[in-house]
């Protein structure tokens, strides 16, 4: 298995294009993690939109460089806006990116919508170990939003599951596992406060969505955007508490240089 981090040139790489072509990047997130994806974005030079207002779901679904899903904004938009956006992205071949919050949580009807999704072919898809194993038809157990599985406990299920779909799979924990069913690379490293920040994994789904932007290969892409993830929370880690730290992660994340180790 392939172990990827910041110092890996392929890595830069798709920060250096995401800083010089400044993706716009069309979120349908969660209002509890908005304003984190945004700042996400504006730190490593993409361009944000996030919301289902008016025709945006098929005017910046088809035209964005990516987007990504995060299926908690169902708190607050219709499931036709969100298969709209969806829909959008797959026939214009826009690369998207589905984050399936709390799938398997026992919430049915929630889980029949996001699964409803997987029609559209998303080129990526991230979580935590519960709701992806659940994506996959195991029995993830999560605690509402909260995984009660390790990443390495998931990782044969996204493995087949990749395969099955023809999609990248990447879930997260203390090291994250990216794979398309036929390669896997591990990313390892960041600091166990990312879990105590509001929006922090949300804010991952749209970071992915970046990358995917690159002309690099789809699995390397969402690679590295865990390896950003990675490097900028453990610059972070001197930080004295949970808020301190979350300001300090977003600005090491745009204070990564791409020319520089």
């Amino acid at each position: 298995m392939q172990q990827l981090t910041w110092q890996d040139s392929a890595v830069r790489d798709v920060l250096r294009h995401i800083k010089l072509a400044k993706p716009f990047c069309y979120g349908m997130t969660n209002y509890i993690a908005a304003n984190l994806s945004a700042n996400v974005l504006l730190a490593v030079g993409a361009a944000p939109a996030i919301g289902g207002a008016m025709d945006w779901p098929t005017v910046f679904g088809a035209n964005a460089n990516a987007v990504w899903i995060n299926s908690a904004c169902l708190m607050s938009d219709s499931p036709h806006q969100v298969s709209q956006t969806a829909q959008a992205a797959h026939a214009a071949g826009v690369p998207w990116v589905l984050d399936p919050v709390a799938l398997g949580a026992g919430a049915s009807e929630y889980d029949q919508v996001v699964l409803g999704l997987l029609a559209f072919k998303p080129t990526a898809i991230r979580g935590n170990a519960s709701e992806l194993i659940a994506l996959t038809g195991g029995q993830g157990g999560g605690k509402g939003v909260e995984t009660t599985l390790s990443s390495q406990d998931a990782l044969p299920f996204i493995e087949e599951f990749a395969r099955r779909q023809g999609c990248i799979m990447a879930v997260s924990g203390p090291v994250d596992y990216i794979t398309d069913g036929t390669r896997t690379v591990s990313v390892a490293g960041g600091d166990a406060r990312l879990t105590q920040v509001t929006g922090a994994g949300c804010s991952l789904g749209a970071l992915i969505a970046a990358a995917l932007s690159s002309p690099t290969d789809p699995l390397t892409a969402v690679a590295a955007a865990h390896a950003f993830y990675a490097e900028a929370s453990q610059r972070a880690s001197g930080a004295q508490g949970t808020g301190s730290f979350a300001v300090a992660f977003l600005d090491t994340l745009s204070l990564l240089d791409s020319e520089s180790v």
